[in-house]
């Protein structure tokens, strides 16, 4: 399986951004998707994923401004951020896991700046 994210970008504070994770190759082997984040000096935390059934999962420090959504058909987990701030500045890596349980696949990181 490849993943292939794409939607990064420089926004000002208040802004929003759509992440987009495309997968490819045996995609019928992934069950739950989702996304990372990596800030400059700091460890990687998971920022929501979702399972192939819809049921979500959100860190705190996004609840209410991430939404995160999944077109099973497209084989594509999207991340729309709103109301974002700098502290959202990071690079961000989506995740596909296997159904199995046996590995985790990722995607090449996209940035995010949030900067006036």
């Amino acid at each position: 399986v490849q993943l292939q994210a794409s939607g990064g970008g420089l926004v000002q504070p208040g802004g929003s951004l759509r992440l987009s994770c495309a997968a490819s190759g045996s995609t019928s082997s992934i069950n739950v998707m989702g996304w990372y984040r990596q800030a400059p000096g700091k460890q990687r935390e998971l920022v929501a994923h979702i399972s192939s059934g819809g049921v979500t999962n959100y860190a705190d420090s996004v609840k209410g401004r991430f939404t995160i959504s999944r077109d099973n058909a497209k084989n594509t987990v999207y991340l729309q951020t709103n109301n974002l701030k700098p502290e959202d500045t990071a690079v961000y890596y989506c995740y596909a896991d296997r159904a199995d349980y046996r590995g985790r696949y990722w995607g090449q990181g996209t940035l995010v700046t949030v900067s006036s």
